[in-house]
């Protein structure tokens, strides 16, 4: 963990556990893995007690433009070759006059699964502009048992 990392973790009392995704921020992402001519996913990650879940804005995709898979055991990886369509002017003489929402090219976000993230057990929907990724959690391993043994 950075210097700045733990500056911010100590002055907002995040949680500690706050780093096992290791998230990087959604530019690094994109760039330093190798993804030019991606996008990035804006994602909120909420952490239950049974499984973690994540909600990407993904406005203007359906379920079929978009892909989650598992990469290298414990990397979730949620990608749209898609592009969002516009509305079609059926009427004649009808243009735009102003077009701001860009739709995306491809979009591209990439996960590190803590070692208790059940990856087997990934369950996805995709409902109003919103892809909603439930991860379930293995249970906690079972704690040692100690035996006393009476001495004769």
């Amino acid at each position: 963990m950075s210097l700045v990392d733990e500056a911010m973790n100590h002055w907002f009392s995040f949680p500690g556990n706050i780093d096992k995704f290791m998230f990087p921020s959604r530019n690094q992402d994109v760039h330093e893995n190798g993804n030019k001519g991606f996008s990035s996913i804006p994602a909120d990650i909420l952490d239950t007690p049974k499984e973690f879940i994540f909600y990407l804005d993904v406005p203007g995709l359906s379920k079929s433009d978009i892909q989650v898979t598992v990469e290298d055991e414990n990397t979730l990886v949620i990608k749209s070759g898609g592009k969002r369509k516009r509305e079609e002017v059926e009427e004649e003489g009808c243009k735009y006059i102003r077009l701001e929402r860009k739709p995306p090219q491809k979009l591209i976000r990439k996960f590190r699964l803590p070692e208790n993230a059940n990856v087997s057990a990934i369950t996805a929907k995709c409902e109003n502009g919103v892809l909603t990724v439930v991860v379930e959690k293995l249970p906690p391993p079972p704690k040692p048992k100690t035996v006393e043994v009476a001495i004769a």
